[in-house]
């Protein structure tokens, strides 16, 4: 087994900054972090947190690590997590990985030291040698929302592709032909998913799915607002903007907005993932609805079983499509 001095090695740095990187010390430069991160990867180097943590007894807590806590699918998410621990008697930890592979590890170590019973992660795109070290060693984990090709562990998610679908047939008989697809990153298992289902939806449907309407952004409200602004610069502009995610879509409003532009009259706003305020804007915004909140009690559920030394299988929740005004034709 790797030693913290071969990584040392392997990265051309000391012993002493592989440690400054294990404890998440903001001197350590980025391009360091990497290199150290990816000799550990190829090293297979378990940091000894984790090995510790396999030889300690119950504690009746449970680790949470969520992508983005500004985002509203995550707090929903966290708040299913936290009622179903509570009936169950445990108490819950919630780290924020902000989307970083390296904050989603300090968490991980972090956790490990307080020595949760087990851990629930939405992962982020990267596989390091932590989580793959959590996976051979055993250890409860169960992955929330998305999955990671490659690890077999457990997972709860839902399938928007029947919704997407549903969406594209119901833009379709509104009359709507150009649609485009804010989608997020292709790195996430989310992103490929929803992307993969709106192409299927769109050639089933019968419409073009065209190259210069498809656009990849990271599932934050930035990407959402620079995605709308090239797809409403376009010398045909789609008719239909499907954002892959609620903070997508948040971005794409306030372009929307911010050209005086009406929606649907100008264009039309769709949503994957419901939040409570898309019904407080006029129009309100048509929306594909996660079980958000059962997907949580249904990871903790999963969870438990294999705190209790039981296998447990994946589950695949369905979501479903709410119809709103923000996608009628003018007119219609």
């Amino acid at each position: 087994m790797a030693r913290i001095k071969d990584v040392a090695a392997h990265a051309g740095v000391s012993v002493a900054t592989v440690s400054r990187v294990l404890n998440d010390n903001p001197s350590v430069t980025e391009e360091t972090r990497d290199r150290v991160y990816a000799a550990m990867k190829e090293l297979r180097y378990v940091p000894n947190a984790v090995a510790r943590s396999l030889r300690t007894e119950a504690t009746r807590t449970l680790g949470l690590i969520i992508g983005d806590i500004l985002n509203p699918f995550f707090t929903e998410l966290a708040r299913g997590v936290e009622d179903e621990a509570r009936q169950a008697g445990y108490t819950v930890i919630i780290g924020n990985a902000d989307e970083r592979a390296e904050e989603q590890d300090h968490y991980v170590r972090t956790l490990v030291e307080q020595r949760v019973d087990g851990l629930l992660i939405c992962p982020t795109a990267e596989v390091t040698p932590l989580v793959e070290e959590l996976v051979r060693t055993g250890r409860p984990l169960v992955f929330l929302d998305r999955t990671i090709s490659g690890l077999d562990v457990p997972s709860v998610r839902a399938d928007g592709a029947t919704a997407i679908a549903e969406l594209v047939a119901h833009l379709k008989s509104r009359g709507h032909r150009r649609i485009a697809f804010a989608s997020g990153p292709a790195m996430l298992s989310t992103g490929r998913e929803r992307t993969e289902a709106f192409a299927a939806a769109m050639a089933e449907a019968g419409l073009d799915l065209r190259a210069e309407y498809m656009a990849a952004g990271d599932f934050r409200e930035g990407s959402g607002r620079a995605i709308t602004a090239r797809l409403l610069d376009l010398p045909e502009p789609p008719e239909v903007i499907f954002f892959g995610d609620n903070l997508m879509t948040l971005g794409g409003l306030d372009e929307i907005r911010a050209r005086g532009l009406s929606i649907p009259g100008d264009v039309a706003v769709a949503s994957f993932d419901d939040v409570t305020w898309f019904v407080h804007v006029d129009p309100p915004i048509t929306a594909i609805a996660q079980p958000t909140a059962e997907m949580g009690r249904t990871a903790v559920r999963l969870l438990l079983q294999g705190v209790a030394g039981r296998s447990g299988q994946s589950v695949v929740l369905p979501a479903e499509l709410v119809v709103r005004r923000s996608c009628e034709r003018k007119g219609a």
